[in-house]
């Protein structure tokens, strides 16, 4: 596929001042009108003067590298894209059977709510990261941590591990995919950035032919196991090229003078005690604990004795709120140097942008949590014809993204494809599904619900992204992007609380009420193991009353999702019709 490259001229030099541990960035962020008049106010492709050291970095990177090197760099971020996708398709595939394996399969949605807060809001702090320190940084932290994550569920031995190992994959799977966001909107101009996004998601096109023959493989021979540590071997080795590349390109800048170290003069105790403030250490845990705290009763009410009414439950939603309140209070009156971006998040687009990316999040999380379950215990498909289903939206979103991308530049806007397209085709998608996700339902249905939601989330997507990146001058792309991220994690992990919540409140309750008497003995373990499921024939009682207590759940689920998708209409109308055309937003040879 060949690349749009832009004309590159040789700007006067200006070099980059690099600090080994520099100065809090306590300037306030500063959002850019629609008319972008600090990019319009000069020709001149220099080095911004006022931007944090990390973003110097790039840009004196991308000032002299060579077309060819641009071009590698998309095909690493391709590459790199297509094994985090067969990882994480076979990963969500292998779940079901891990929790399964401790007898805890109603726990498959719970796993993934406090790795999904963690790994929203640890973006903020990677989003400083990659402005102090720089991109190339920031984006080996998250492979480590990915790696670490993989290498945990391969060897865990309880769903705890498991879950705590969940924590260090999305911590690093979203901050892979976060510094590769910003590594496309530091070397590609805006018009053509959303073609840029889709060309790097497209792996999941082919992807989705993969993971579930894989999955079904590795359940059938070596074991989830060997599956997760497979891949913590085979991701580090294809995340490396690309550090090099740019590393390479980084010291090569600074033997051109484009770059100057310059010491801090703190000793080793100044610098920790300064990063501790810097990265704002205290609302971090504030509100990842509050979150945590807050939502996981939703998952875990009805294993309490006296369910909502319990002291446990009520505690942990009491703590978990006044940590909350703390985080903000904190925010706003103590912190030296202030975690959330507020000024960001006054601008209307930014805030509906982020507030979208929650909503889609929410709703997804909401009615996918026990898809995969579904499809194999409702509609008898194995594990691989499961994955193809499952896999439709990735498919789909990726190619109808192409479009998305190429209407935006055609067009120089972007609010329009949103407002008309993405957000009523979703809604209408969703509300299909209440109807169609039936035990009596024919696969063709799912399947046509599944492509109106994959095109409307490919356009949804790369607009909101667009609008969060067109928003914000070049200096902040990367906080605007963490805070898109953060809204989308703590989103699904909202979505995963409620998915939980309506399982483990309808999906018990109905199974009990629908078994036959002969069956009432093994309630526990149907409700708490896939296989067992699986193992009663199709058209036996048993296995009716199992599909129309799945139905009940899904339900619910659906009728949930589509109400909390509505709101999204008053996102997406509450941004600026900005025109992207013609903004040179980025400086160097970019794509």
């Amino acid at each position: 596929m060949r690349i749009p490259i832009g004309r590159f001229t040789v700007p006067p030099e200006q070099p980059v001042v690099e600090e080994k541990t520099p100065s809090p960035s306590d300037k306030e962020a500063g959002v850019v009108s629609e008319q972008h008049p600090s990019d319009h106010e000069s020709d001149n492709d220099a080095i911004s003067s006022d931007a944090q050291a990390g973003v110097k970095k790039i840009e004196a990177t991308t000032k002299v590298w060579s077309k060819s090197h641009l071009i590698a760099a998309y095909i690493g971020i391709w590459i790199i894209y297509f094994v985090d996708a067969m990882q994480q398709g076979t990963g969500t595939l292998l779940t079901p059977y891990v929790t399964s394996s401790f007898q805890e399969h109603s726990l498959t949605a719970t796993t993934s709510v406090f790795s999904s807060l963690i790994g929203g809001i640890s973006k903020l702090t990677l989003a400083k990261i990659l402005d102090i320190w720089g991109r190339p940084q920031g984006y080996m932290i998250t492979v480590l941590l990915m790696t670490v994550g993989l290498i945990m569920m391969a060897a865990c031995q309880n769903v705890q591990t498991y879950a705590a190992a969940q924590v260090f994959y999305w911590v690093g799977y979203n901050g892979i995919s976060y510094t590769l966001s910003v590594f496309i909107a530091d070397t590609s101009s805006l018009k053509n950035r959303g073609f840029m996004l889709a060309f790097v998601s497209s792996p999941y096109i082919a992807t989705v032919w993969i993971t579930g023959p894989m999955a079904q493989s590795l359940l059938q021979g070596i074991g989830f196991r060997w599956g997760f540590g497979i891949f913590s071997i085979i991701t580090p080795i294809m995340c490396l090229p690309l550090f090099f590349l740019f590393t390479y390109n980084y010291q090569k800048a600074k033997k051109q003078g484009l770059v100057v170290i310059e010491k801090s003069g703190r000793t080793f105790w100044q610098s920790v005690v300064h990063y501790f403030w810097e990265f704002d250490v205290i609302c971090l845990i504030l509100l990842s604990g509050g979150f945590a705290l807050f939502l996981l009763p939703f998952s875990i009410y009805s294993y309490q004795a006296y369910g909502w009414r319990d002291p446990l439950t009520i505690c942990l939603i009491i703590f978990g709120g006044l940590l909350l309140i703390g985080a903000f209070v904190w925010e706003a009156y103590f912190a030296p140097v202030q975690f959330l971006p507020w000024s960001l998040l006054r601008d209307r687009t930014v805030m509906g942008a982020c507030c979208l990316a929650a909503i889609l999040f929410v709703e997804y999380y909401i009615w996918n949590s026990y898809f995969t379950s579904w499809l194999q215990v409702v509609l008898n498909l194995n594990v691989t014809q499961t994955g193809y289903v499952s896999n439709i939206y990735s498919i789909g979103s990726c190619f109808f993204s192409f479009f998305v991308g190429i209407a935006i530049r055609w067009t120089g806007r972007f609010k329009w494809i949103a407002v008309y397209f993405g957000v009523p085709l979703t809604i209408l998608s969703i509300g299909l599904l209440i109807h169609f996700r039936q035990p009596d339902t024919h696969l063709g249905y799912i399947i046509m619900c599944e492509i109106f939601y994959a095109f409307a989330g490919g356009a949804l997507v790369i607009c909101e992204q667009i609008a969060v990146m067109a928003a914000a001058a070049h200096q902040h792309v990367a906080v605007v992007l963490a805070m898109e991220g953060m809204f989308s994690s703590v989103g699904g992990a909202i979505g995963s609380s409620i998915a939980a919540g309506i399982w483990t409140g309808v999906f018990p309750v109905k199974l009990a009420e629908y078994l036959p008497a002969e069956s009432q003995g093994d309630l526990a373990s149907i409700y708490g193991d896939i296989n067992v499921q699986l193992s009663y024939p199709i058209g036996s009682p048993t296995r009716t009353a199992i599909m129309d207590a799945y139905g009940e759940a899904q339900k619910w689920m659906l009728v949930g999702a589509t109400a909390i998708t509505g709101l999204a209409i008053i996102c997406v109308v509450a941004w600026r019709d900005i025109k992207v055309k013609d903004f040179k937003q980025v400086k160097g040879l970019v794509a």
